[in-house]
């Protein structure tokens, strides 16, 4: 997550402000250079990997109760212990996350171009989750678990093994009535990260997520909190559960992959595809349900990450005129792409930026002043409206050269669904592109379905030269959709009806459903100088579809995308063994998509709903929650099979 340097210390935010510009300046300095000597470079090989998310819960049979625990460290300086001794051949790679409670794991090497490398995926998962499993102790578990449902509430921590004390709320970092400090990675970047964002705010973060209203929900919903200083009677909104701290968005799991692209044409066009595809993926992967131990009508962890790290102040969020702050700002630092980057395929990228882009006018000057066009100018100079939030005092004078600390600063606190990323200094890797918004499943199973199901996506996207554009405005629209309770069978998304400029570019059971995509257009321009009937034009190219649709296509009328790639697969030259595993992980998605299994969170809230001990309140108690995670945890080893989740794929014990 981020930087993690151990050189000099990070400045608070009163003392950080004044070095903004010093890294904004270098900052752009770091990306020129980069592009001058990267921009032509070319022919670089697929290579990609994965990132899967772990938490670390202790369970306690006898009194039925479950907490988190806080022992990340202890663990990741034995796991990274083979990568420190054989780096050559190591088989994995461990990371620190945000909280104390969570663990990061990747490939030990990217996966390279061939079909056969699909399917070591959900080998090496397997192998992550036995290597920790191995070190842990009585009562101890690993979860890919996207949200923990009782973080913030009750008894939900396991005593600090550097006190052996429970730990209590409201420290100094975040000063959360629900969440102590000591939740947080000890790394000083991340206490710091999390007192500057409260600092520059003005507040502490206020996260709303709306509570479900089951029979016997408090109407209207209303908290009260203890030692209340004000501020959550100020923002807690009513029928709402209210969160105050970093913690409860970036102490969530997810599961993310990173793809190197051939050049940075090919970057910027992977780029804008996936960006339309992340809604989708992330109502089908939907797992969060439940927050501060309150059943939501929300089954994703999305917008409590956004709000999470919200450090926008009063005039950025319109909420007072501009005075001190330089721009009104309508979005979270986390959230979805703001513009498309690629100039291919007759300016569809432009046409498709229909959202007023904010972005520093002075970046922006200075990037197209030194070759680098409009759409990847206007990109990071709006980047470069937010501020850098942790600055290493050791770490203000670099090499702009031969470092990009400063551009990677503003760049990686941007957390948006997808994510263009130019190659480190003085590396040999390429242009890529990080997919972001899917949730972690249960099971290895599950989270390799979904690697393979966005890698093969990628392949399907480039060799039929699929053109999945719709307006950024319907992006984020189908970003809140993907929210709503039971969204993949209950909501539409708005999805490209006209996936090629040329249908016989398709295989042939595909292209009769596909429409041509108009190459003249009245969009061409910015998008305040329009030809008439832009709208018009653009609305024909789109329309409303279910997942199910877009996913397994409607005779007729659409291909949907794992035709598609079955009809990749079919020109390809794959050996029996390995088509049948992708077909096993296509199954499971287009299963999802068509409803007829369930989510991680529509299985969780059902789970919840039908325990003996619910009372039709909304609230999971900690008894619910204890035999919630024992089934998660059954399930994600394989010891308790859930056909509604899984079909009859079985994961393997």
């Amino acid at each position: 997550m981020g930087l993690l340097t151990t050189q000099g210390s990070p400045m608070a935010w009163e003392q950080s402000k004044a070095y903004c510009d010093h890294v904004r300046k270098h900052g752009i300095k770091q990306f020129l250079a980069i592009y001058e000597r990267l921009k032509d470079r070319t022919k670089d090989v697929l290579l990609w990997g994965d990132e899967v998310e772990y938490v670390l819960v202790k369970f306690d049979d006898k009194d039925k109760h479950v907490v988190l625990s806080l022992r990340a460290k202890e663990l990741l300086d034995e796991l990274m212990k083979e990568e420190h001794e054989h780096p050559d051949t190591v088989r994995m790679l461990w990371r620190p996350e945000y909280a104390r409670y969570m663990l990061e794991a990747t490939p030990g090497f990217p996966y390279g171009g061939t079909l056969r490398d699909f399917v070591r995926v959900e080998p090496n998962m397997r192998l992550r989750r036995k290597t920790v499993e191995a070190l842990l102790g009585e009562g101890e578990s690993i979860m890919s678990l996207t949200s923990y449902p009782r973080l913030g509430a009750g008894r939900f921590l396991a005593a600090d093994p550097a006190t052996g004390r429970v730990p209590e709320p409201y420290g100094p970092a975040a000063r959360s009535l629900f969440v102590p400090d000591e939740c947080i990675n000890q790394h000083p970047r991340f206490p710091t990260l999390t007192q500057n964002i409260r600092t520059r705010r003005g507040s502490r973060v206020a996260i709303n997520m709306p509570v479900f209203r089951d029979r016997d929900t408090r109407r209207p919903f209303v908290e009260t909190f203890a030692n209340d200083d004000g501020e959550a009677r100020a923002h807690a909104l009513p029928d709402h559960i209210y969160m105050d701290c970093m913690c409860f968005g970036m102490g969530c799991c997810c599961l993310q992959m990173t793809f190197q692209a051939c050049n940075i044409r090919e970057a910027r066009y992977m780029y804008d595809q996936l960006a339309t595809v992340a809604p989708i993926v992330l109502a089908l992967s939907a797992a969060a349900p439940v927050f501060r131990g309150l059943l939501a009508d929300v089954d994703c962890r999305w917008n409590v990450i956004s709000g999470s790290v919200d450090d926008r102040t009063e005039e950025e969020r319109g909420l007072a005129p501009l005075d001190k702050s330089r721009y009104q700002i309508n979005k979270s630092r986390y959230d979805s792409i703001d513009s498309y980057l690629s100039t291919d395929r007759n300016n569809y990228a432009a046409r498709y930026n229909d959202l007023d882009l904010v972005f520093d006018a002075d970046v922006k000057r200075e990037l197209q002043e030194n070759g680098i066009d409009q759409l990847l100018a206007q990109h990071v100079a709006h980047l470069f409206i937010r501020d850098p939030l942790v600055i290493f005092d050791k770490r203000l004078d670099l090499d702009d050269a031969h470092e990009s600390d400063h551009f990677e600063n503003i760049q990686s606190t941007n957390w948006q669904t997808v994510r263009f990323k130019p190659p480190p200094p003085d590396s040999d890797i390429g242009w890529r592109v990080e997919f972001r918004s899917t949730e972690v499943q249960l099971t290895d199973f599950e989270n390799a379905a979904f690697v393979v199901f966005i890698a093969l996506l990628t392949r399907v996207i480039l060799s039929f030269n699929l053109n999945l554009y719709v307006p950024i405005s319907k992006v984020d629209e189908n970003m809140q959709t993907a929210h709503r309770r039971d969204a993949v069978r209950q909501e539409l998304f708005y999805f490209r009806s006209e996936l090629s400029d040329d249908p016989s570019s398709l295989p042939a059971a595909c292209s009769a459903n596909v429409r041509a995509c108009a190459s003249a257009s009245r969009c061409d321009g910015p998008a305040g100088a329009r030809g008439a009937g832009c709208a018009e034009e653009l609305a024909s190219q789109y329309e409303p579809m279910s997942v199910d649709t877009i996913i397994n296509g409607k005779s007729g009328v659409f291909p949907g995308l794992a035709p598609l790639m079955h009809a990749y697969l079919d020109t390809m030259n794959v050996d029996v063994e390995t088509r049948c595993q992708f077909n096993r992980y296509l199954q499971l998605i287009q299963d999802r998509a068509a409803g007829k299994l369930l989510t991680t969170a529509a299985w969780m809230r059902q789970f919840v709903q039908q325990h003996p001990k619910y009372q039709n309140d909304s609230v999971v108690s900690e008894e619910i929650n204890y035999d919630l995670m024992k089934a998660c945890d059954a399930i994600g080893k394989g010891e308790r099979h859930e056909p509604t989740l899984l079909g009859s794929n079985r994961v393997e014990k």
